[in-house]
């Protein structure tokens, strides 16, 4: 699943994806997918592209807070909870360094599908 929230945000040329297994400290998901945008406009494209990815797999949106503002939307199916962030408000907030502990989980394999 993670790997296809990602696809999905490079799709939309999602900047510095991080993936992390939270699913020892924080029992409500398994994985948090963040990803960052240039602006407000990329970021709600990127959170469009994550949602398609995932839906056209099978994965249904459970929950979206902050689409309205475009700054940080936080995308929530269940397993994984994607966090598509301004890159402004991801320095700003350092989430990452919050769940510092957390095991990074690996994307390299993940690419863009071939339309942009």
């Amino acid at each position: 699943m993670t790997k296809i929230a990602a696809r999905g945000a490079l799709g939309k040329v999602a900047e510095n994806l991080v993936a992390l297994d939270v699913s020892i400290p924080f029992v409500l998901a398994d994985t948090f997918l963040i990803v960052s945008g240039r602006n407000e406009r990329q970021v709600a494209a990127i959170a469009d592209g994550v949602e398609e990815a995932m839906l056209l797999e099978g994965h249904k949106l459970l929950r979206i807070e902050g689409k309205t503002t475009g700054r940080w939307i936080l995308l929530d199916f269940g397993d994984i909870i994607c966090h598509v962030m301004h890159e402004e408000d991801r320095i700003f907030y350092d989430i990452e360094r919050l769940w510092k502990d957390c095991p990074i989980i690996s994307l390299a394999d993940v690419e863009a599908p071939a339309e942009i």
